[in-house]
């Protein structure tokens, strides 16, 4: 007799109502330790979110199952980021569990909506990194191909953003307080990561040269794996983020002398490592740290990729057909040096070989075509802490310049090196990137094209077939099924749910726009979610907002190229022209920005407090009226922008042009039904195509016409600011204390840096955006006409769906096939 326990007949993984309300109650006595009077509402979500787990776990470890029987090739995700946002209500809607959950709950006297604000968002993230990141994933597993995603378990994230006096502070964001249901910590999965230390050549009896990196100084990786449920639960992939451990916890000697900080500073310095996400790094330290964090989550990674593939093989022959690496921009580049390293010192394949291997297995994702933004290490750095990979650096760096030497010149030669020789010697990470890897891709059309004739220009010229485009996509299932019920609802009534694993079958909404009924009953949708966010704001920040006001947001990082700046001026000079014409219908008009800055980014830091200082000065002004509104959310992350997304109006996507490149926030904004405004940059000229020029209003120099801009040298932001007065004068308030009586001075250096160069062309484009915000606001007015185009804009965002790019990463890159789980 078989005596093996089979999970399917356990009866706590059934799905019906009944089954999940004791399995409620099972969790809450006798894992939370509480019965259902004391229970509070956080013993409720650990007792949900662990009975829900259950359901997940067979059908995991089916898909593991499967893939491993089949040898199946995977694809491993590196990215420094992974935004996933609140896992309950993501599972549950995955899952087809809502209601039953909501009905479960509610007959113990609990509602789900108070469970589901219980639980944290995990710190993992800062912006559209991290969320595309989380949205592959979900669509990996949607989609049945077998993926992991590999990253760091920060234990406090980023931060927390709170405002005080209207500046930026920056807390610990200590999300896993309570602990975390979701991951399972796997202590049996543990990697040495080495660091320091120095290199020996060795050579054996026939004189062959070999190299050992010894006197190191080591940490373990520690895996946490969480499962990344898809759509319809078939297949369940592993998010497998890596935890800092010292190996050595305490020293005793110490402790005994009395030296009680030094007993464990050891463990301290380790574990350092996956404290927290980007440490400033304005400071060599910081610097330091954060390069460690790189290596120390792509050794770990690679040892573990390593490890699973020789359990079916004792070659390395197979591994580019059997395991893919994405490098999510720059930050794990360092993996290229860490396989060669692997391969050619601990496996000994000659040089040839693990090159071949390893430009085979690795491809990497661009995201910036900023050059601040493309990691280039001081090579002191590297030396220091990771010696061996710096040899191995300088080989495939000689290798490549020897073979390209015939054909290039030496200011070609000097572009296309891995090491910036001028100055402070670096190591471009980009370059390395590229090298390493056999297919390079761009995130929307015209980054791509940007990518072929800016940064990578000689490299593209040496490898034409290399660059490739896979515009961003956004998950449905997050950003319209779950944060927008509403309209969820409306859109299946007519069409059928189906859309929610193919976006495209919204199309079929196009043909509602002549509706009347249905116009009427979209707009009550975004009415019920205006009502949401304005219950939002006025909690969170104490500011009363017009339900039936224009909505007008932008949401995202804070950087001065994605131009808030350009934002908060025309907001100053609409607030003038409100104050000058006292008599005037005016649109009512709420500006709502979020978004976090670096900590090192003083001059982000004190857009922030800009705009918060505007607020303060505009929402207290009687002659306004109620007009308008400038609100400024504290901490952005991705619960607050479920709450944002459906409720906006008007998307502002204004970055300068050539600059950002792609967005999703312009997705996921133009899924809900917002028109968007922005500049010609990014996604926004695919968002452009796919919902019609007559849907979308654009303004502002295109990607060429800033580069001619700046290339021709004419640009005199003095002689643009002098003839348009209404930016002379909102400049002249923010430099003379208009908003800042406290400190008339303060907002001096954003005044003088648009006066002296104006890098971001804020002042060249404010114009032109003034013009066409106010055809935006005017055209607000025309409730059926603005439907209309709200309608058309969530009818024709279905090629955005996180999943068709995916499947485009499937067949041109990573070469990998659905897989159906295996059940025993």
């Amino acid at each position: 007799m078989d005596a093996r326990l089979n999970t399917r007949e356990i009866g706590r993984k059934a799905l019906d109502v009944e089954a999940l309300k004791r399995s409620f109650v099972e969790w809450l006595i006798y894992s939370v330790g509480k019965d259902t009077r004391a229970a509070t509402r956080r013993d409720w979500f650990t007792t949900a979110a662990l009975a829900v787990r259950d359901r997940v776990v067979d059908r995991w470890m089916d898909t593991t199952r499967g893939v491993y029987t089949q040898d199946a090739k995977r694809v491993y995700y590196f990215s420094m980021e992974f935004l996933i946002g609140r896992l309950l209500t993501n599972n549950l809607a995955n899952l087809g569990l809502v209601e039953a959950c909501r009905e479960a709950l509610d007959g113990l006297g609990v509602r789900l909506e108070d469970v589901v604000d219980v639980e944290p968002d995990p710190a993992l993230g800062n912006g559209g990194l991290g969320r595309l990141a989380a949205c592959f994933l979900d669509s990996l597993a949607t989609q049945n191909l077998p993926g992991y995603g590999y990253g760091i378990r920060y234990e406090y994230g980023l931060f927390e953003q709170r405002f005080e006096h209207g500046w930026q502070v920056e807390y610990p964001d200590n999300w896993l307080r309570f602990g975390n249901p979701w991951e399972f910590a796997r202590p049996e999965v543990l990697y040495p990561v080495q660091f320091y230390g120095r290199v020996e050549e060795v050579r054996d009896g026939a004189g062959r040269k070999s190299y050992r990196w010894v006197d190191t100084d080591k940490v373990h990786a520690m895996a946490f794996d969480t499962p990344v449920v898809g759509y319809g639960g078939e297949t369940i992939n592993t998010l497998r983020l890596w935890s800092a451990r010292a190996t050595s916890d305490f020293h005793f000697g110490h402790f005994n002398e009395g030296d009680y900080l030094k007993a464990v500073e050891s463990k301290v310095l380790s574990e350092n490592l996956s404290r927290v996400l980007y440490p400033n790094d304005a400071t060599d330290t910081g610097k330091e740290l954060r390069f460690k964090q790189e290596y120390f989550f792509t050794s770990a990674s690679i040892q573990d990729i390593l490890r699973r593939y020789m359990q079916h093989h004792s070659t390395f022959d197979a591994l580019p057909e059997k395991a893919a690496i994405q490098l999510n921009d720059t930050h794990p580049t360092i993996g290229i040096a860490e396989l060669m390293r692997i391969l050619i010192d601990q496996h000994g394949l000659e040089w040839d070989k693990a090159w071949d291997i390893t430009s085979r297995t690795f491809s990497y994702t661009n995201h910036t075509l900023l050059p601040e933004a493309l990691e280039a290490w001081p090579v002191r750095l590297v030396e220091r802490v990771l010696p061996r990979h710096m040899q191995i650096i300088y080989e495939i760096n000689a290798h490549f310049l020897t073979r390209i030497k015939r054909n290039s010149d030496l200011p070609r030669i000097q572009r296309l090196s891995l090491i910036d020789e001028h100055g402070d010697r670096r190591v471009r990470m980009g370059n390395l990137a590229f090298l390493g890897s056999h297919k390079v891709n761009g995130v929307s059309a015209l980054h791509t094209d940007l990518m072929k004739q800016t940064v990578f220009a000689d490299f593209h010229q040496e490898f034409p077939d290399r660059i490739n485009n896979k515009t961003n996509g956004i998950t449905p299932r997050r950003w319209l099924h779950q944060a927008n019920p509403a309209l969820s609802k409306l859109i299946s009534s007519r069409i059928g749910n189906g859309w929610v694993k193919d976006l495209s079958q919204l199309t079929a909404l196009a043909p509602k726009v002549d509706d009347e009924v249905f116009r009427e009953e979209f707009r009550r949708a975004k009415r019920h979610n205006k009502k949401r966010l304005a219950a939002y704001v006025a909690r969170h920040v104490q500011v009363d907002v017009n339900v039936d006001s224009l909505f007008d947001v932008q949401v995202k990082r804070i950087h001065e190229y994605k131009r808030q700046l350009l934002n908060l001026l025309q907001t100053v000079a609409l607030y003038n022209d409100i104050r000058d014409n006292p008599t005037k219908d005016f649109v009512p008009v709420t500006k709502i920005f979020a978004g976090k800055a670096a900590p090192a980014y003083h001059q982000a830091k004190l857009i922030i407090k800009l705009a918060n200082d505007i607020a303060n000065v505009v929402n207290q002004d009687p002659v306004v009226r109620g007009q308008l509104k400038v609100v400024y959310l504290p901490n952005y992350n991705v619960s607050q922008a479920e709450v944002i997304m459906p409720a906006a109006d008007l998307s502002e996507q204004i970055s300068t042009a050539g600059m950002e490149a792609s967005g999703t926030g312009n997705m996921k904004l133009a899924l809900n039904g917002a028109l968007t405004i922005g500049t010609l940059d990014g996604a926004n000229v695919e968002i452009r195509e796919h919902v019609g020029e007559d849907n979308i209003f654009i303004f502002g120099m295109t990607a060429a016409e800033v580069q001619e801009l700046k290339q021709g040298g004419g640009f005199n932001p003095r002689e643009v600011i002098a003839n348009n007065p209404r930016l002379k004068r909102a400049l002249d308030m923010i430099s003379s204390g208009v908003f800042s009586p406290d400190d008339p001075q303060r907002f001096r250096p954003i005044v003088e840096s648009l006066y002296n160069s104006d890098h971001f062309l804020v002042t060249a484009d404010f114009e032109d955006y003034c013009n066409v915000h106010a055809e935006a606001v005017e055209l607000y007015r025309d409730t059926e006409e603005w439907t209309r185009k709200a309608i058309l804009n969530t009818a024709n965002m279905g090629w955005f769906s996180s999943d068709r790019t995916i499947l485009e990463y499937a067949r041109d890159i990573w070469d990998i096939q659905p897989v159906l789980a295996a059940a025993e």
